[in-house]
């Protein structure tokens, strides 16, 4: 028995799209990741990237929006725990959060140098 009612199927989503709303709203960064995401499936399109490389290119961002909204959310629980008190622990746990952010963003930017690189070279050159 728990003491919170069950949600349901459609409200499962409702509060799934409230969060999404709430990060785009409330996170620059993850602003920034939407807008470099988009931007990135523009020029898969325009270079007819294959199915298997335009499917690395939404993983990638989906790894990137996905970090920085968990990143968020053990912000958001850490200050709401400690009231935004200074605690060298909880300081530490967002410095670990923010770099695992950064972490799969360098990896992004390398899947995108490798992905990208080839065709920009050949508009330029050709």
């Amino acid at each position: 028995m728990t003491k919170f009612k069950r949600q349901g199927f459609k409200n499962t989503f409702k509060n799934a799209r409230k969060g999404m709303r709430l990060s785009i709203k409330s996170e620059r960064n993850i602003r920034i990741h939407i807008g470099a995401g988009i931007l990135a499936i523009l020029l898969s399109i325009g270079f007819h990237f294959s199915t298997v490389k335009f499917c690395i290119v939404l993983l990638t961002i989906s790894s990137v929006i996905t970090s920085e909204m968990i990143n968020s959310a053990i912000e958001f629980a850490l200050d709401a725990m400690y009231h935004n008190r200074y605690s060298k622990i909880v300081g530490m746990a967002k410095d670990i959060a923010a770099g695992s952010v950064m972490m799969v963003t360098i990896i992004a930017i390398l899947i995108g140098v490798l992905l990208f690189l080839p065709p920009l070279i050949d508009l330029f050159v050709n």
